[in-house]
Formats: C-alpha cells, sequence, structure tokens
C-alpha cells in the first residue's frame, strides 16, 4: 500500500482544507493529499486569513483517520508535517540544518538579522475525535517563489519565503516530493508508538524567551518560556511573580503567542 491513498492538484480552490475535509467526510482513506496553486479562501489560525500570490507558495492539506492515535495524541500528526516541511524546505533551498525553526503553536519561522520572520504556517482541524470515525486535516502553506518587493505592506516587515532566505528560485515540486519523503516515515513512527519529541522540541524558538500569550477571555501576558511538554503538546511557562511553578499552556487556552525577547534580556 503506498503512502498516499490518494493525491490531487488544482489550480485554485477555495480552501484545500475544506476539499480534504469533503474527502474524509464521503469515506476517503488516509493519507490523502490536495496541493493548490492558489487558495480564493485560505485561512489559518482562529480565522485568520492566509494570503499567497498564485505560484508563490506552496499550499497543501493532508487527511487523516487516525483511530490509532489517543485524541490528546492528534497534535503530533501536525508536529510531525511542520518538522517535515522544515526539513525539506531546507534541503530543497540548500539551507544549512537548523535554519528554520518553529514558533509554537503552528509556524514556521526564520530568525533573520532584523528580526523573526514568518515562513509558513499549519492549521490542524478535526471532527470526530474520540468516535470510532476520527477524522484530522493539516493544512500547511510555505512561501516559496514570493518575491520580497510583492510583499503586502503590513506584512513585509515580519514574513518571508524560502527565495529570499536562500537568493535562488525554489521548485515547488521538488520541495514537495522532499515533504512526502520527509513525512512518511515520521507517521509510520507515530503509528508505531513513537515521536521524535527531542528534534520537535529542538527546533522551537520560543524556548527561552519571553512570550507575549493572548487568551480568550482578553486577558494577558509576558511569560518566560522554558520549554514544550512533548507528552501533551503544551508550551511550558512561568510567570516571573510565581517562579517556582510551571504552567503548561495548551493551543486551545490561547489566542495569540507573541516573541517579546530572549530571557534576561526584560520585556
Amino acid at each position: 500500500m503506498t503512502f498516499l491513498a490518494r493525491s490531487e492538484r488544482y489550480d485554485s480552490v477555495g480552501s484545500t482544507n475544506d476539499v480534504v475535509r469533503g474527502w474524509l467526510a464521503d469515506g476517503t482513506p488516509e493519507v490523502c493529499l490536495v496541493v493548490a496553486g492558489d487558495q480564493t479562501a485560505g485561512r489559518g489560525r482562529d480565522g485568520r486569513s492566509w494570503v499567497a500570490p498564485a505560484g508563490g507558495a506552496l499550499l497543501l492539506s493532508l487527511g487523516f483517520r487516525p483511530t490509532w492515535l489517543e485524541p490528546d495524541a492528534v497534535w503530533r500528526l501536525a508536529a510531525v508535517a511542520s518538522l517535515a516541511m522544515a526539513e525539506a524546505a531546507e534541503e530543497t533551498a540548500g539551507l544549512e540544518t537548523g535554519t528554520i525553526r518553529l514558533k509554537w503553536p503552528n509556524d514556521l519561522v526564520l530568525d533573520a538579522a532584523d528580526g523573526l520572520r514568518k515562513l509558513a504556517g499549519v492549521l490542524g482541524e478535526t471532527d470526530g475525535l474520540g468516535s470510532p470515525d476520527p477524522r484530522v486535516v493539516i493544512g500547511l502553506g510555505i512561501n516559496t517563489e514570493w518575491a520580497a518587493d510583492t510583499f503586502p505592506p503590513v506584512l513585509a516587515g515580519s514574513m518571508t519565503s524560502l527565495r529570499e532566505a536562500a537568493g535562488t528560485e525554489i521548485d515547488n515540486d521538488e520541495l514537495l516530493e522532499t515533504f512526502i519523503r520527509r513525512l512518511e516515515p515520521a507517521v509510520v513512527s507515530l503509528k508505531a508508538g513513537r515521536f521524535d519529541g527531542v528534534t520537535w522540541s529542538g527546533r522551537q524558538i520560543t524556548t527561552g524567551t519571553w512570550v507575549h500569550l493572548t487568551f480568550p477571555d482578553g486577558s494577558s501576558g509576558d511569560l518566560s518560556a522554558v520549554g514544550v511538554d512533548t507528552r501533551s503538546g503544551a508550551l511550558v511557562v512561568v510567570d516571573p511573580a510565581i517562579p517556582d511553578v510551571r504552567r503548561h499552556v495548551l493551543v486551545g487556552e490561547i489566542e495569540h503567542v507573541r516573541l517579546a525577547g530572549p530571557i534576561g534580556s526584560g520585556v
């Protein structure tokens, strides 16, 4: 059995996540993949929009039926997809290993001289967790051939692309093939009960920094991020007012994470 049970490409769709979600609802087996050259209704976390010029990004969604994962471990699908894309992007663009970092919970970033630059976003969506028919969609959009002089002005200071990072043209097809090649063994390992938490935690750029967290009730605060929990996927933080207590923050407990500076530098 091949890794991909179904794979299709589209010139343009509303949302690759929506296409895969529909496939799963109709009974398509895992692992299924949709790739699009353009999205007219792409979205990120918390309903934010995701935009990119046609051909300027690799836009894809993967569909899983993880009956083989406990519901509280489903987050690991997004984690291994993020790692696979970080590694594939470095290989395809000729970047040094470790150049692309993970910003908890769902971004791939570059730590540039002028600050943190977002390269890619990951969006996980679920249906039926805890039921006999769990369905998970992992959407991923990575800026590839997007030139800096066409970045949206409002985002130009906080984003980048592989083309800009590597100074060379990026082949989206090569990147996709490399991504799938790296993703397959990671998913096989998950099915066997193994997760490379060391590599996932080691890529986290939040560790050792102050983070500004915004919570759903509108409250916010600066906390020191001391790591991530490889069992739950939580961000581990410490409130300077209670330095002996470590708090585990899950994705659903926050609306926004902003790096506020390295620990020891103040905020």
